[in-house]
């Protein structure tokens, strides 16, 4: 049988294949081929969704509380909906056998293809090829072309295809399932169908377009009606193409979206399928430019990598901060779509070195809802800003209050209460972003206020003690969650100094080099002179526990708890909780959920010498259960930076493959964003050795041992710098109209790059 899309095919390096159905995978592979451009998410159905399918059309930013504990993603009308009925019989998985099945998703142009051979209760076959895409050149694009084929004999199609209305929210605990749309109107017109739903809560009005073209030998005519029937002979094709517009009030004017979703459909119809598939192609093409990853002797490595980069691509987007990118990005309704400290930790740093302007997007998210930030710590009885530890549209505190435990008991959340690490978590981005980028620009609109919002924050939390002569930071949660109400948690310590610090730097550097900005920014935020001086004095007195034998100890008291070591971690080296240790008990054990004290080793790594490093890599590994897909990806980057290669590669390919292995077990709620984040930042901080020090790029490179090679781009500072690495050497270029010079530090020497030039550098002994 002819292969209808085999000319868009990608080699190997780049698909993702399901070559069997299998039901009970259903729900893990509609987010492995979730499709996206950044402003919407359409999970990987299968195109006639069967009974147990969970459709999942999103947009970025769009939430609504109706019916729910706290507010959610909505879960739009779905409209990937082609039932198809052949012979009297339904065309598709439960329905008819399938004697051939394979799925593929082509990450490299973001397309997923699928051919089904199917065989109905007479025996006869039924030859099934479809090719869906989310365009990444027009954000209100979704098409799909079909080609359906009977292969015994002659046949009567009908075809329907509906807007899916029954879609819900997923229930979590006692909830139920819930909708958060009504209809608004539906209605024809002469090229198709409009359909528009208004959100419950807050009256955002999404509006569909969709046009079907039935192409069957040399005619061709649009579908009129939503059910069609299509007469075909024995091993005669039928195409049926559909494209499918969506906007949101956002987008337009509520009294105008109409006439434009139905002018947008007719001029998209009129384009056609292959121009708007050529457009789609070539716009992912530039988007890989920037941010590929080459690994030179690892090819299955490289497949695994580029899976993790394919899903931060569909969900990031260039924007006014409308939207960032949440815990299961918009693949899955896992966490209620919310946005975490992930974000900014795990999955900012890889847009802000291949999409710069997306991790802007995701800053002036968290700026926009600034004055939520403040009304939170102004109730809290802090100063300045305090961000929420769940966010979703508005920035107010959107954390439920019960979850399942591990072990399915339920659970207060008292992280939004406690954990408030994130705080200092977005002010760190913020810093992370300018050094790489010098977009004073952003830094004078939003950036300074964000840090200096941030570190009033933290000087208002911090208690003296006049014992010891210290700050304390008390009653906190860190990232090890299995620890709650502790002192002086050395992650959240170290941030909020690091806080303090970046804004009394920033304060000076304002005050001394851009008058006129800083002169309206304390106005409008009432600073003071002396505040600045506060934030330097605080910082260096904040308590941070190293001990005399180089350990640091996680809060106070912690090495007081159980002590519990895990063994055969490079057997199990995601250790289960031992089976003497039950839930409600862990937090008076030594076992720790996730990297927490390893977290700000990783982040601050130029901080410490390599012994302290890798005295605390190895106590602390010994002692993580890893219960949180945001572990691996930083003991793989740490673990490569103290030069412990066997583990750091272990814990990549653990990373890199978290949601190909269905790891966690709850893929099916959405792809699994930190880890996606955390892997790209393990082959470029951890094996490619790319770190910021000093607002100086540093390249120290240490390879896996079956690693030849590693290339890629890298924005920096408004450049593409493109990186060639193997385990002895180091080449770098970039391309400038000017005669433009980059001070870079590679092999801890520092080196001057000259533009339109090749740079080598070789490893020598010893270093």
């Amino acid at each position: 049988m002819k292969d209808y899309f085999a000319k868009y095919r990608s080699d190997n390096s780049w698909l993702i294949k399901e070559d069997m159905w299998d039901k009970k995978l259903q729900p893990s592979r509609e987010s492995q081929f979730a499709l996206g451009n950044g402003f919407i998410g359409s999970r990987g159905i299968l195109e006639e969704v069967p009974f147990d399918a969970r459709p999942g059309t999103y947009i970025a930013g769009l939430y609504d509380k109706t019916g729910a504990q706290v507010t959610e993603m909505v879960n739009l009308p779905n409209p990937i909906n082609l039932r198809i009925v052949a012979g009297g019989e339904r065309l598709g998985a439960g329905t008819m056998d399938i004697l051939e099945h394979e799925r593929t998703l082509d990450m490299r142009h973001g397309l997923l293809m699928r051919h089904t051979l199917y065989r109905n209760s007479h025996k006869k076959r039924f030859d099934y090829q479809s090719l869906r895409f989310v365009s990444m050149r027009n954000k209100h694009i979704i098409a799909m072309q079909t080609y359906i084929t009977p292969l015994d004999e002659p046949a009567t199609l009908t075809v329907e295809n509906l807007l899916d209305l029954s879609v819900t929210n997923v229930g979590f605990l006692t909830e139920g399932n819930k909708k958060h749309f009504r209809i608004e109107d539906v209605s024809q017109f002469d090229t198709g169908e409009y359909l528009a739903v208004r959100t419950l809560e807050k009256n955002v009005l999404v509006a569909y377009g969709k046009s079907m073209i039935i192409e069957k030998g040399s005619s061709m005519r649009f579908a009129k009606h939503v059910t069609t029937q299509i007469k075909l002979k024995k091993n005669q094709t039928v195409c049926i193409t559909t494209i499918f517009s969506i906007f949101t009030s956002d987008d337009k004017n509520s009294k105008r979206i109409k006439p434009v979703v139905k002018g947008f459909l007719k001029k998209s119809a009129n384009m056609g399928f292959e121009r708007i598939l050529e457009e789609h192609i070539v716009s992912w093409d530039r988007l890989w430019q920037t941010s590929d990853v080459k690994i030179k002797g690892a090819a299955q490595d490289e497949r695994s990598l580029r899976f993790n980069l394919y899903h931060l691509l569909i969900c990031g987007r260039e924007g006014n901060g409308e939207s960032s990118i949440g815990a299961k990005t918009l693949s899955g309704e896992g966490y209620r779509g919310h946005i975490f400290w992930d974000a900014e930790i795990f999955i900012l740093p890889f847009f802000l070195y291949s999409r710069p302007k997306a991790a802007k997007n995701m800053l002036l998210y968290r700026y926009n809802r600034l004055e939520a930030a403040r009304r939170i710590a102004q109730s809290r009885g802090y100063k300045g800003a305090m961000f929420p530890w769940e966010s979703a549209c508005t920035g107010d505190e959107s954390t439920p209050a019960w979850a399942k435990n591990f072990d399915g008991s339920l659970i207060q959340i008292r992280t939004h209460e406690m954990e408030h690490h994130i705080t200092a978590d977005i002010a760190y981005a913020v810093y992370q972003y300018y050094a790489a980028t010098q977009d004073i620009r952003f830094m004078l609109r939003y950036g300074f206020e964000i840090i200096f919002e941030t570190a009033r924050f933290w000087a208002s939390r911090v208690e003296y003690n006049k014992k010891s002569k210290k700050y304390e930071i008390n009653h906190v949660i860190g990232p090890d969650e299995f620890h709650e109400d502790v002192d002086n948690n050395a992650y959240t310590n170290y941030m909020a100094h690091f806080n303090l610090l970046a804004a009394y730097g920033m304060h000076q550097k304002m005050k001394r080099s851009y008058t006129e900005g800083y002169r309206r920014l304390s106005k409008k935020i009432g600073l003071k002179n002396n505040e600045a001086k506060e934030w330097k004095e605080i910082a260096p007195k904040i308590v941070f526990n190293l001990k005399r034998n180089g350990l640091i100890e996680q809060f106070d008291r912690y090495f007081r708890k159980k002590k519990i070591e895990l063994k055969d971690l490079k057997k199990h080296p995601i250790p289960p909780i031992p089976k003497n240790i039950k839930m409600k008990d862990v937090d008076k054990t030594q076992l720790v959920k996730q990297a927490d004290v390893v977290m700000f080793l990783y982040l601050f790594s130029g901080n410490f010498t390599k012994e302290i490093k890798k005295k605390n890599f190895y106590y602390y590994l010994k002692r993580t259960v890893h219960k949180s897909s945001l572990s691996a990806a930083v003991h793989a980057g740490l673990a490569a930076e103290i030069g412990e290669n066997k583990a750091a590669y272990r814990y990549f390919d653990i990373a890199a493959n978290m949601d190909l292995t269905l790891l966690y077990g709850n893929t099916n709620d959405g792809m699994h964003a930190a880890s996606l984040g955390g892997t790209w930042q393990a082959v470029i901080h951890g094996f490619a050795g790319i770190r910021i020090f000093n607002e100086t790029l540093s390249i120290d490179p240490r390879l896996p041992e079956g690693w030849r090679g590693l290339s890629f781009c890298l924005k920096w500072q408004g450049h593409n710098l493109k990186i060639a690495i193997n385990h002895t050497r180091v080449g770098l270029q970039f391309y400038s109209k000017r005669k433009d010079v980059l001070k870079i530090k590679v092999f801890n020497t520092l080196k001057k790059i000259e533009a339109n030039k090749t740079h080598a550098f070789i490893r020598e002994r010893g270093e």
